[in-house]
Protein backbone atom coordinates (compact mmCIF):
# COMPACT_ATOMS: atom_id res chain seq x y z
CA UNK A 1 0.00 0.00 0.00
CA UNK A 2 1.39 3.40 -1.02
CA UNK A 3 2.47 5.91 1.63
CA UNK A 4 -0.38 8.37 2.28
CA UNK A 5 0.17 12.14 1.98
CA UNK A 6 -0.33 12.51 5.73
CA UNK A 7 1.00 9.83 8.07
CA UNK A 8 -0.72 9.31 11.42
CA UNK A 9 1.47 8.82 14.48
CA UNK A 10 -0.13 7.51 17.67
CA UNK A 11 0.75 9.04 21.03
CA UNK A 12 2.07 6.42 23.47
CA UNK A 13 2.51 8.11 26.89
CA UNK A 14 5.10 5.69 28.24
CA UNK A 15 7.09 4.95 25.12
CA UNK A 16 8.86 6.48 22.12
CA UNK A 17 6.05 8.81 21.03
CA UNK A 18 5.33 10.23 24.48
CA UNK A 19 6.29 13.80 23.49
CA UNK A 20 4.07 14.39 20.46
CA UNK A 21 0.88 16.37 20.14
CA UNK A 22 -0.62 19.72 19.32
CA UNK A 23 0.04 23.28 20.42
CA UNK A 24 -1.23 26.75 19.51
CA UNK A 25 0.88 26.78 16.32
CA UNK A 26 -0.03 23.31 15.03
CA UNK A 27 1.54 19.93 15.80
CA UNK A 28 4.88 18.82 17.25
CA UNK A 29 7.11 15.76 17.51
CA UNK A 30 9.86 15.91 20.12
CA UNK A 31 12.45 13.30 21.03
CA UNK A 32 15.85 12.65 22.54
CA UNK A 33 17.81 10.25 20.37
CA UNK A 34 21.35 9.09 19.71
CA UNK A 35 22.60 9.25 16.12
CA UNK A 36 25.72 8.70 14.06
CA UNK A 37 26.67 10.95 11.13
CA UNK A 38 25.40 9.68 7.77
CA UNK A 39 27.81 7.14 6.28
CA UNK A 40 29.59 6.47 9.58
CA UNK A 41 31.26 3.05 9.75
CA UNK A 42 31.66 1.45 13.17
CA UNK A 43 35.16 0.94 14.46
CA UNK A 44 37.55 2.49 16.91
CA UNK A 45 36.34 5.85 18.15
CA UNK A 46 32.64 5.18 17.64
CA UNK A 47 31.93 6.55 21.12
CA UNK A 48 32.98 10.05 20.00
CA UNK A 49 30.75 9.86 16.92
CA UNK A 50 27.57 8.69 18.65
CA UNK A 51 25.83 11.95 19.57
CA UNK A 52 22.75 12.61 21.68
CA UNK A 53 20.29 15.00 20.04
CA UNK A 54 17.30 16.84 21.40
CA UNK A 55 14.83 17.31 18.56
CA UNK A 56 11.65 19.34 18.28
CA UNK A 57 9.92 19.28 14.90
CA UNK A 58 7.00 21.68 14.41
CA UNK A 59 4.22 21.22 11.83
CA UNK A 60 1.19 23.23 10.83
CA UNK A 61 -2.30 21.85 11.44
CA UNK A 62 -2.21 20.17 8.00
CA UNK A 63 1.02 18.30 8.83
CA UNK A 64 3.46 20.39 6.77
CA UNK A 65 6.89 20.76 8.36
CA UNK A 66 7.42 24.32 9.62
CA UNK A 67 10.81 24.08 11.34
CA UNK A 68 12.99 22.02 13.63
CA UNK A 69 15.06 22.77 16.70
CA UNK A 70 17.91 20.23 16.76
CA UNK A 71 20.53 20.44 19.49
CA UNK A 72 23.45 18.13 20.30
CA UNK A 73 23.85 17.54 24.04
CA UNK A 74 27.14 15.65 23.64
CA UNK A 75 28.60 12.27 22.78
CA UNK A 76 28.31 8.75 24.15
CA UNK A 77 31.95 9.03 25.28
CA UNK A 78 31.15 12.15 27.33
CA UNK A 79 28.12 10.44 28.87
CA UNK A 80 30.23 7.44 29.91
CA UNK A 81 32.85 9.66 31.56
CA UNK A 82 30.21 11.39 33.75
CA UNK A 83 27.09 9.23 33.74
CA UNK A 84 25.57 10.44 37.03
CA UNK A 85 26.75 14.04 37.02
CA UNK A 86 24.10 16.76 37.12
CA UNK A 87 25.80 18.17 34.01
CA UNK A 88 25.94 14.82 32.17
CA UNK A 89 24.99 14.61 28.52
CA UNK A 90 21.66 12.96 29.36
CA UNK A 91 20.88 15.52 32.08
CA UNK A 92 21.57 18.38 29.67
CA UNK A 93 19.35 16.70 27.07
CA UNK A 94 16.46 16.26 29.51
CA UNK A 95 16.73 19.91 30.62
CA UNK A 96 16.75 21.14 27.03
CA UNK A 97 13.75 18.96 26.15
CA UNK A 98 11.79 20.31 29.12
CA UNK A 99 12.56 23.90 28.09
CA UNK A 100 11.52 23.28 24.46
CA UNK A 101 8.26 21.64 25.47
CA UNK A 102 7.54 24.39 28.00
CA UNK A 103 7.92 26.87 25.13
CA UNK A 104 4.99 25.37 23.20
CA UNK A 105 1.89 27.42 24.09
CA UNK A 106 -1.27 25.43 24.82
CA UNK A 107 0.65 22.14 24.49
CA UNK A 108 -1.44 18.96 24.59
CA UNK A 109 -0.02 15.49 24.09
CA UNK A 110 -1.86 13.27 21.65
CA UNK A 111 -1.95 11.69 18.19
CA UNK A 112 -0.62 13.66 15.23
CA UNK A 113 -0.66 13.34 11.45
CA UNK A 114 2.30 14.75 9.50
CA UNK A 115 3.68 14.75 5.98
CA UNK A 116 7.08 13.37 4.99
CA UNK A 117 9.98 15.81 5.34
CA UNK A 118 13.76 15.66 5.49
CA UNK A 119 16.66 17.83 6.66
CA UNK A 120 20.31 17.34 7.57
CA UNK A 121 22.08 18.76 10.62
CA UNK A 122 25.65 17.89 11.67
CA UNK A 123 25.76 15.36 8.79
CA UNK A 124 22.80 13.50 10.37
CA UNK A 125 19.53 12.97 8.50
CA UNK A 126 16.37 13.95 10.40
CA UNK A 127 12.82 13.56 9.16
CA UNK A 128 9.98 11.28 8.20
CA UNK A 129 11.07 9.75 4.92
CA UNK A 130 8.96 7.67 2.54
CA UNK A 131 10.80 4.49 1.54
CA UNK A 132 10.13 1.16 -0.13
CA UNK A 133 10.84 -2.46 0.59
CA UNK A 134 12.71 -4.30 -2.15
CA UNK A 135 9.60 -6.29 -3.10
CA UNK A 136 7.18 -3.33 -3.19
CA UNK A 137 6.89 -3.06 -7.00
CA UNK A 138 8.43 0.40 -7.17
CA UNK A 139 6.08 2.24 -4.82
CA UNK A 140 7.03 3.67 -1.44
CA UNK A 141 5.28 1.46 1.10
CA UNK A 142 6.46 2.73 4.49
CA UNK A 143 7.81 5.84 6.18
CA UNK A 144 10.79 5.87 8.54
CA UNK A 145 11.42 8.53 11.19
CA UNK A 146 15.13 9.34 11.32
CA UNK A 147 17.29 9.10 13.31
CA UNK A 148 14.81 7.59 15.80
CA UNK A 149 14.22 4.58 13.51
CA UNK A 150 10.46 4.37 13.93
CA UNK A 151 8.79 2.73 10.93
CA UNK A 152 5.19 3.38 9.86
CA UNK A 153 3.27 1.28 7.35
CA UNK A 154 -0.15 -0.08 6.38
CA UNK A 155 -2.74 -0.07 7.78
CA UNK A 156 -1.47 3.49 8.58
CA UNK A 157 -3.09 3.54 12.01
CA UNK A 158 -0.30 5.47 13.77
CA UNK A 159 1.40 2.39 15.21
CA UNK A 160 5.09 1.93 14.49
CA UNK A 161 7.78 -0.73 14.35
CA UNK A 162 11.30 -0.33 15.67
Amino acid sequence: MTVPETIPIAHEPDYRTKTIGRYAGGQFFASITYAFPDGFRHGDGWEENKRLYVVLHRFDSEGHHINSDIWCAGTWAEQQRRPYNADSVSSRAEARMAALLDGLPQREYGDIAIRPFQLTTDSVTFGLIAERHEDSKGEDDWAELYPDRLGFSAPWDGQYDT
